[in-house]
């Protein structure tokens, strides 16, 4: 009820403010001001009759005050009828309007007109006059006056047919019925009873407005109650302003059908088109907070805080547009010239961006990361010559925690444009190394390093065996040189320094059952004698490479597929006597 209660207030407010005064009210003065108009023709013409809206509602202001005489100079006659016959004229197009005009009164504010289609130029077409089977066109022409200038005047063409107009409505007047008190005494223009009626039908609208919801409500609750979200929150949130939007609708139903004089009718239509756009506005707004709300959550369930903060800043920009679009509806519909405030719009927007080029900069600049998400809080990145964390992606900068623990601001805008590298998304580690074997190694020792390097990467459970690369590449200088190269299949970067250092140790295994050894960095002087490479070992390395390519199971250029799958886990890792293969009861068997 409390609501309910402000709603009619807030009606009856709206009421009266669209009593037209006939002295200086503030709704008149606003459409004066408003009404845009030719400076030098306002000049010339005392009675503004510049635009087509500005001469129909001069005509209504002049007749409804009952200064005929004036009105009749907004009809196109001739001086002698117009002496004749122009207020009687004037006081039947008044009546005709008032009873049967439908149309824009506030539409066709330009001096030249508005282009329409079947409407010959210099001719205008503001709406229609219907009553029974008579129906008459509200033509405005543009004539040459010898002391106004150039002006518009209602034409000759609508005059001819309201006689005919006038006899219907004279026929069809619900007057008749009414007692003589309400009909004869008028305010503001506009009979007793009428105003009777459009009071009358605020709680009604009201009402009506409310039950309309609460039907509206019952499958509301059935879709929340089937998706398991038994609290209707998100749809009371916009009741208040839809239940302002429906009663107004209603109210304005009811007025139409009410035929209010025009005038009081033209200024009723537009306090209530702004009530109109006043509910549409707070409906989006609670809309856009309601919706983008939801994503955001979800966003941040997910894990998702770059895409949280894109709709947090979204939700801002769009609500900001939807006020500045509510503001300049009702600016439009009160008559202002939007063509001028957009230009001015887009005057201070430029000054505006120009002052504020890098602000701007970085803020797109922070819609583009957010939306690309190429990075997350937490990932490691490499931006440009620096590495570290993500702590936190903002809508001017984005923060890194770098490997000196010291917390570096970076612009988005700059974000945008340099070169990011992110090391968590890699599904690998590639692992690559150089072996320098002794200058003097026999060619089948370095065929035995080379086989058992190979087999040994094939074998580990932890490299990827499509990728696995050992070569020797270079004999010349100080030492042979093997690179090897293959994927680690982890992401981790502290696990692929483990599975890195198992690898060396076993390849310097690898070269110690050689026989032979890694080449010294550096020419080194021996003040004794050198022991040279191990008879025993590399008899064994020569004899087991004979015993291959007798057998013709030489592993060059590399070893054959069934050999590599027979290879594949076959080494322990973590090794055997590792701590990490302990059983948990601490009894020292492998796992």
């Amino acid at each position: 009820m409390r609501a309910f209660s402000r709603l009619l207030v807030l009606s009856l407010l709206c009421l009266v403010a669209s009593v037209p005064s006939y002295s200086q009210s503030a709704i008149t003065q606003v459409l004066q001001g408003a009404t845009p108009t030719n400076t030098a023709n306002s000049q010339s013409d005392p009675l503004g009759r510049t635009t087509p809206s500005n001469s129909v509602l001069g005509f209504l202001k002049a007749a409804q005050a009952g200064d005929y005489s004036i009105a009749s100079q907004y009809l196109q006659m001739s001086p002698a009828r117009r002496q004749l016959e122009g207020e009687q004229m004037a006081a039947k197009l008044k009546f005709a309007l008032d009873h049967a005009f439908t149309g824009s009164l506030s539409r066709y504010t330009q001096p030249e007109g508005a282009p329409q289609e079947g409407v010959a130029l210099g001719h205008q077409k503001l709406g229609t006059m219907s009553a029974g089977d008579v129906e008459v066109d509200l033509d405005l022409v543009r004539v040459s006056d010898p002391n106004a200038g150039r002006i518009w005047l209602i034409s000759a063409d609508t005059l001819v047919k309201l006689p005919e107009l006038s006899d219907q409505l004279e026929a069809r007047q619900v007057e008749s019925k009414l007692p003589g008190a309400l009909v004869k005494n008028q305010l503001a223009g506009m009979p007793l009873w009428q105003w009777l009626a459009m009071l009358l039908a605020v709680p009604v609208a009201a009402g009506l407005g409310w039950i309309l919801l609460a039907v509206l409500e019952i499958p509301v609750r059935w879709w929340a109650r089937r998706r398991g979200q038994l609290d209707v929150a998100s749809w009371r949130s916009v009741s208040g302003p839809m239940w302002l939007l429906t009663g107004t609708l209603l109210h304005q139903v009811f007025m139409f059908r009410l035929r209010m004089p025009l005038l009081p009718r033209h200024y009723y239509f537009q306090v209530t088109y702004i009530a109109l756009i006043l509910s549409a506005t707070w409906i989006a707004w609670r809309f856009v907070r309601w919706s983008l709300h939801r994503v955001r959550m979800r966003a941040l369930a997910r894990g998702h805080a770059g895409t949280g903060s894109l709709m947090l800043m979204v939700e801002r920009i769009l609500k900001f547009v939807i006020f500045l679009l509510g503001i300049l509806a009702i600016l439009g519909n009160l008559g202002f010239n939007m063509s001028t405030a957009l230009a001015g719009l887009g005057i201070g927007g430029l000054a505006i961006g120009f002052g504020a080029q890098k602000t701007i900069e970085n803020l797109f600049g922070g819609v583009s990361v957010l939306g690309d998400e190429v990075f997350r809080v937490g990932d490691v990145c490499r931006f440009g010559d620096r590495t570290g964390v993500v702590e936190d992606i903002g809508l001017r900068s984005t923060r890194i925690r770098t490997e000196d623990r010291t917390l570096l601001a970076i612009p988005n805008g700059t974000v945008a444009t340099i070169n990011l590298e992110n090391f968590s998304r890699r599904d690998k580690i590639l692992f690559k190394t150089n072996l320098g074997l002794r200058p003097e190694s026999k060619p089948d020792h370095v065929r035995f390093v080379l086989s058992e390097i190979r087999k040994l990467l094939y074998s580990h459970p932890k490299v990827e065996t499509k990728t696995v690369r050992v070569r020797l590449t270079d004999i010349a200088g100080t030492a042979l040189n093997v690179e090897i190269l293959s994927y680690i299949l982890t992401q981790d970067f502290g696990e692929f320094a483990a599975i890195r250092e198992d690898l060396l140790l076993r390849m310097m295994d690898v070269v110690e059952d050689s026989g032979g050894g890694l080449a010294l960095p550096s020419q080194t002087l021996y003040l004794s004698r050198d022991s040279g490479v191990e008879k025993e070992k590399a008899d064994s390395a020569a004899k087991k490479i004979a015993e291959m390519r007798d057998g013709k199971k030489l592993p060059f250029p590399d070893y054959h597929q069934d050999d590599i799958s027979s290879f594949k886990g076959s080494i322990e890792y973590p090794p055997s006597e590792s701590t990490l293969r302990k059983s948990d009861d601490g009894s020292g068997k492998s796992r």
